[in-house]
């Protein structure tokens, strides 16, 4: 099970969408995470555990799974020696509290699930804890009651402050100042109180200058008055300082001295984040619990590929008791690679503890290895063709495999010439059954179809095609090779039944006679739909090559060469490519070789807009209206061709 196979599976994708459920950037990092156990026990433990997870969500949609963010920070900065921060403090805070209420979200849940429930008992309370961070945080900072040290210094700070502002409001009131202050406000630079005046007065007051403005016509001066005042605000700073970096080193030691309770209850915070994103994901899908074996057993019963939606066509599947490797054949686009795909996915999803969108009584086997050879696989660096770059994947495949190995290969053989590719093919598929692998493989080849029907093991399996319809259903009948549908499409379609009844003797070396009655008139229906929907395509194809693919609609703006004039299109293009272009009030039919896009229709005008306003006059817009609303005997509407 390698990045490969993860990749060509899809697996990844299963986990992006798994992710996107998680809450938490840490629960979303452990569901990509997310890898097969080839452990048995393992597994059934995941499911089981998935699947109380599931009923809780059907009781409460709304898990109380927050507070994570931060938190492995946090607890990288402890035991260094450095204080917390507020801010660090307050999202602590905010863990404990969410952990309180997932403790209380799952204290009724322990009758459905009483596993996933008991995992709360990991989280301690800690309320010591949250007690004293709540006392001494506010806002996002310590606060005045933290302690009575604090409070007796933050007292005297206020009185402190409080005097000087009323000192500098007596100075900028006096009129001894009056004439050199560049403005009366009272202003404080790094902390210290000034008052701002023009510089060219410097030497007026006695002080020390503090700041300077960006012009520099403005001196901020902390006036010699205020000097003892600030000195003493000074030191009362320092100690406030000094007394909030202790309150902050005895909440770190509080939370140090809790390390291990708090990580734990952060571990199991994510992983319930973990478990129940994909317990949301696996309600999306319908998923149900599987049987579990290690017999290279499989059976699904009405499956349906997660990433195809409600759309997808069930696929009902069985392989083990003596026979375990699978021949699909069908036709193009009719649904083999899926199939092979489907049962691929899904053993990594039931190995990773998911759920699958099956019925009940599905069956999955435990494999220790998923190896694929699905799509062209080209090596552009190794400059290796198709057939080469998947000829040395299936030598790592036959390397690797053995009687622990589910061994998806889709089309092999192809790439080569028809009867060389089929011998290797057979062969290929008969040495990976004598190493004991469980083995799905898509063909087109006729030959293997007969190979795996006489070969012990093995069992034929064909995709549905209706022939009334022409297409295929996409379900897969077990038990039986794929007819030919070439010849009896080709008979339907008209082909000659002589030439058919040749072409199938040249094929499998017997005569057959071919019927050419077209009794159905639904599919006579069905088969004139078709033509007629390849006769337009072919116009459109034919429209597109002769206006080389560029289109201009009703409205566009256009510059017509050589005359560099501007004109409007009316319509077009016709099955040589030209348009009319309405220029200057007269309509005219102009190749498309000879315009250009000037504005585009989008930029012009709104999406609702009425072009009549500008390719049709006056007159015929009146008459519209009054036809609109009535009938009008003799009212006639020309237009301009």
């Amino acid at each position: 099970m390698n990045h490969q196979t993860f990749e060509v599976l899809e697996f990844n994708r299963i986990k992006e969408m798994i992710a996107s459920y998680a809450l938490t950037g840490e629960g979303k990092k452990q569901v990509l995470n997310l890898f097969p156990s080839i452990n048995k026990k393992q597994v059934q433990s995941w499911q089981d555990e998935l699947s109380e997870a599931v009923a809780i969500l059907k009781i409460s949609s709304s898990v109380p799974v927050h507070g994570l963010e931060g938190m492995e920070q946090i607890l990288k900065g402890v035991n260094k020696g450095v204080a917390l921060k507020p801010e660090q403090l307050s999202k602590l805070l905010h863990f404990l509290d969410c952990s309180a209420k997932m403790r209380r979200f799952m204290k009724d849940k322990e009758f459905v699930a009483p596993n996933v429930a008991s995992y709360i008992h990991s989280i301690s309370e800690l309320p010591n804890v949250a007690i004293e961070i709540q006392r001494c945080i506010r806002n996002g900072m310590i606060d005045d009651y933290a302690s009575k040290e604090l409070l007796k210094v933050r007292k005297q700070k206020t009185i402190l402050e409080e005097r000087l502002k009323e000192k500098v409001s007596q100075i900028l009131k006096s009129s001894k100042y009056k004439a050199y202050l560049q403005e009366a406000v009272v202003s404080q630079r790094d902390g210290r109180f000034v008052i701002p005046i023009k510089k060219e007065y410097r030497n007026k007051i006695k002080g020390n200058v503090i700041d300077t403005s960006s012009s520099g016509s403005t001196i901020f001066l902390e006036p010699e008055e205020l000097a003892l005042g600030q000195e003493q605000l000074y030191w009362v700073l320092l100690e406030e300082e000094q007394e909030v970096e202790k309150i902050l080193f005895y909440l770190t030691g509080l939370v140090e001295s809790h390390e291990g309770e708090i990580r734990l209850a952060m571990e199991t915070m994510i992983h319930y984040d973990f478990l129940f994103a994909k317990a949301k994901y696996i309600r999306v899908i319908d998923g149900l619990p599987v049987e579990i074996n290690e017999d290279h057993h499989i059976q699904l019963i009405n499956a349906k590929h997660p990433l195809l939606g409600a759309n997808a066509v069930p696929l009902n599947i069985e392989l083990g008791n003596g026979c375990h490797a699978l021949v699909i054949t069908g036709p193009n686009t009719g649904g083999k690679t899926v199939t092979i795909k489907t049962v691929g996915l899904f053993t990594l999803m039931v190995q990773s503890g998911l759920h699958l969108p099956v019925a009940e009584g599905s069956k999955m086997s435990i494999f220790h290895k998923v190896l694929v050879d699905i799509g062209d696989g080209q090596s552009i660096e190794q400059n290796l063709s198709t057939f080469s770059s998947r000829i040395v994947n299936i030598v790592e495949i036959l390397k690797e495999s053995n009687d622990r190995t589910l061994v998806l290969l889709d089309e092999l053989g192809s790439g080569t010439d028809p009867s060389e590719g089929m011998g290797l093919a057979t062969a290929i598929l008969e040495q990976l059954y004598l190493k004991g692998c469980t083995l799905l493989t898509t063909t087109h080849y006729n030959e293997i179809k007969e190979f795996a029907y006489h070969h012990e093991g093995f069992i034929n399996g064909s995709m549905e095609f209706d022939l009334d319809t022409l297409r295929p259903t996409y379900r897969l009948q077990i038990g039986k090779g794929g007819e030919s549908q070439a010849f009896a499409i080709a008979l339907k379609l008209g082909l000659h039944p002589k030439i058919i009844e040749k072409a199938h003797f040249i094929t499998y070396k017997e005569n057959k006679q071919y019927d050419n009655s077209v009794t159905d008139s639904r599919l006579q229906q069905e088969l004139d739909k078709q033509i007629i929907i390849n006769r337009h395509q072919n116009r459109i194809k034919k429209v597109k090559e002769v206006t080389n693919s560029h289109y201009f609609s009703m409205g566009d703006n256009v510059i017509v060469s050589p005359s560099k004039e501007i004109g409007i299109v009316y319509m077009g293009p016709d099955s040589v490519g030209n348009y009319i272009v309405q220029i200057k009030g007269e309509k005219h039919e102009i190749n498309h070789k000879r315009l250009k896009l000037y504005i585009s229709k989008q930029e012009l005008y709104p999406e609702d807009y009425d072009f009549d306003i500008i390719f049709d006059s006056k007159d015929n817009r009146k008459k519209k209206k009054q036809m609109g609303k009535k009938y009008v005997e003799g009212l006639t509407i020309k237009h301009d061709e």
